[in-house]
């Protein structure tokens, strides 16, 4: 069922239906590539939010496990990239990049507040992309 206004479309077009053919391939229901890149971008924040718990905990194995979980998701985000599309998929490479490296600091540095200004950015990304897309 595919309700997609003309926003919505250029939305995901810069990701192509990459994402949502290797998630279709993997027999994963998905209803459309722009609520995948939802589900994305909220997997980011939930696994966010498990490292800086098992920061806070010192558990360093979980830490390590959720922040590589984090940056599995931002790499396929950039591999989806449609750069084609101009300044915005240069744009979100950039930032997406600087995500991956604030969050190999945070590890480094056993910094909660670098995973905190990561989960800020794709809080704010999760809104704009639920507006852009009407997908919430």
């Amino acid at each position: 069922m595919n309700n997609y206004n003309d926003n919505s479309k250029k939305g995901f077009d810069m990701y192509g239906n990459t994402a949502h053919n290797i998630y279709a391939q993997n027999n994963v229901g998905i209803e459309s590539p722009a609520k995948l890149v939802e589900m994305l971008y909220e997997g980011i924040l939930r696994f966010n939010a498990q490292a800086k718990k098992a920061m806070k905990d010192g558990d360093i194995p979980k830490r390590v496990y959720w922040m590589n979980r984090s940056v599995a998701i931002i790499t396929e985000l950039i591999s989806v990239l449609d750069m084609d599309q101009g300044n915005i998929s240069e744009y979100l490479s950039g930032l997406y990049n600087y995500e991956i490296q604030l969050l190999s600091e945070a590890g480094f540095e056993q910094n909660p507040a670098k995973i905190d200004e990561c989960s800020n950015v794709f809080r704010t990304l999760l809104s704009a992309w639920r507006e852009s897309t009407n997908v919430a």
